[in-house]
């Protein structure tokens, strides 16, 4: 599947996730540092940023432009407009190819968008499981993003982006495997 693909895909199934949330916004989530809306917010933020660094502008270019609360008083319609402004950028700027400035630096396009769509992917199931969703992801997602992923574990755990896998857990099942990977428990439940 190209990478153009897989992103819009994972892209999709946030938005299908997000516009299923009920009211309660205060729910725990597998991220344990975030409830629903500080989940939903983080994804925003990382919507918020996609169009100006594909579109080459670097970080400090940006500033603080989507620091704290970007949900306001709709989070749905707020989610859902950033996910389609990211959608639109990538569709624009991702075939050409080039580089984007990232916090450490230049990186190719096609990495930040395969980090994209891992983060969209793992952050789908974190929000379905947290609201009471499909557990379900997509195989060929789960593939596409384990691919990556095998290149890519040890360099964004060191980095502090991933949480350490929990102990003892293995399942040789796709998605859960992948879930682990990224420090996730499977079986995660709210309390």
């Amino acid at each position: 599947m190209a990478l153009g693909d897989t992103y819009r895909r994972s892209v999709e199934f946030w938005k299908d996730t997000v516009s299923n949330v009920s009211d309660d916004w205060s729910r725990p989530t597998p991220c344990a540092e975030w409830d629903v809306r500080l989940l939903v917010n983080h994804v925003v933020s990382e919507d918020r940023w996609t169009k100006p660094l594909v579109e080459g502008k670097t970080i400090a270019e940006v500033g603080d432009a989507f620091d704290g609360d970007l949900l306001g008083a709709d989070p749905k319609a707020s989610a859902l407009a950033a996910a389609d402004e990211a959608l639109a950028a990538v569709a624009e700027r991702l075939p050409a190819g080039g580089k984007v400035h990232l916090s450490y630096g230049e990186e190719d396009i096609a990495e930040y968008i395969s980090q994209l769509t891992a983060d969209h992917l793992i952050h789908a199931w974190d929000l379905s499981v947290a609201t009471g969703q499909q557990r379900t992801l997509d195989p060929e997602l789960v593939a596409a993003v384990t691919k990556w992923f095998r290149n890519s574990e040890e360099i964004m755990r060191s980095s502090g982006s991933i949480a350490a896998r929990p102990e003892s857990a293995t399942s040789g099942d796709p998605q859960a495997d992948l879930l682990i990977g990224f420090g996730r428990n499977p079986d995660w439940a709210p309390r």
